[in-house]
């Protein structure tokens, strides 16, 4: 074991560092919606503007049901996935990242698929998790050739299961996209980000509207749109962390405030799920006529999800998806 937590270690020679962070949902202020405009300054770096490759890092035991809910949410941003609706929907709400453009006036496409899957349920390196632990095992994917070096056009993300710790996890951070490359050569950086479920250890802070806020006001937790709080709240957060990499990869995207702790396209909306959203409670959605699941969104295979709002450069606020 420890030779193995040294050789992921030694392979990484980390050059960008700065990253993004998604603050506990039920923390942050909803009332973006109705008070001044917020603005995303676009500081001229890339973005991820192509077809994106994704690569999914399963660390733990994640039930089935769990993983389908994911990789549901996921199939249903594709572009070979045909668009059920016009609005509530997976796509319509992901369409909101097309405003956004680069240098070059290249608007981001924010097709995605998933291409290649690794699993780790042995947890190679334990249930206590530093976040450098996170970026060697995806180095270590790759130096292995699990996965290919694809730089430009893939994000790595590692999902982790519910009884995982990791540094930082409920105290300030719900999961976090963040730049990185073997070398020091800049055009062979790739794009990383880590989600958790946290349903056992803060579903409260990185699940909220799904379970009672730990702090703030204490409204009846809605239900989960496929009956699990951490896949629903999984999928929430995923959600935020790929919008922010697409439109923020390298640190000099689209952001406000400080490049190390930035708002996003999706953090800048945390806590905003629907109109009249306000702090304490996350705006009007639907509900499932049988079941009684609060959701916002239609996805594949009839899936319902529950996704935060993401800013809109157009009409500089945060659109949900029924909006």
């Amino acid at each position: 074991m420890a030779l193995l937590r040294l050789f992921f270690l030694s392979l990484l020679t980390i050059v960008m560092t700065l990253g993004s962070d998604i603050p506990p949902l039920s923390l942050k202020p909803s009332s973006l919606v109705e008070g001044p405009l917020l603005k995303l300054a676009y500081h001229k770096g890339p973005l991820l503007t192509g077809d994106i490759n994704l690569y999914l890092l399963w660390y733990g035991q994640f039930p089935l049901s769990q993983k389908s809910i994911i990789l549901d949410f996921l199939a249903s941003l594709s572009c070979e996935t045909p668009n059920p609706r016009t609005n509530a929907s997976v796509h319509s709400w992901w369409a909101t990242l097309s405003s956004y453009e680069d240098s070059l006036g290249h608007g981001i496409r924010g097709c995605l698929t998933v291409v290649k899957q690794a699993y780790d349920e042995a947890y190679t390196l334990g249930k206590t998790v530093r976040r450098i632990d996170l970026k060697a095992i995806v180095l270590g994917a790759i130096a292995k050739g699990t996965f290919p070096l694809d730089p430009n056009k893939g994000i790595y993300i590692v999902l982790s299961s519910r009884d995982i710790g990791v540094e930082r996890f409920c105290l300030s951070s719900c999961g976090f996209h963040e730049p990185l490359t073997r070398t020091k050569r800049a055009e062979e950086a790739i794009v990383m980000g880590w989600v958790g479920d946290s349903s056992t250890q803060c579903p409260g802070e990185c699940a909220w509207p799904l379970a009672k806020a730990q702090y703030g006001p204490h409204m009846e937790p809605l239900k989960a749109p496929n009956g699990d709080i951490g896949g629903d709240g999984m999928v929430m957060n995923l959600g935020v962390i790929l919008a922010g990499a697409l439109s923020n990869p390298y640190g000099s995207g689209y952001f406000q405030g400080n490049a190390l702790a930035p708002l996003e396209a999706g953090s800048a909306c945390a806590g905003v799920f629907g109109l009249g959203a306000y702090p304490g409670y996350p705006g009007v959605l639907l509900k499932h006529p049988k079941t009684g699941a609060s959701f916002n969104a239609y996805g594949v295979r009839n899936r319902t999800f529950i996704l935060p709002a993401l800013w809109d450069p157009k009409t500089l606020s945060c659109k949900t998806p029924l909006a």
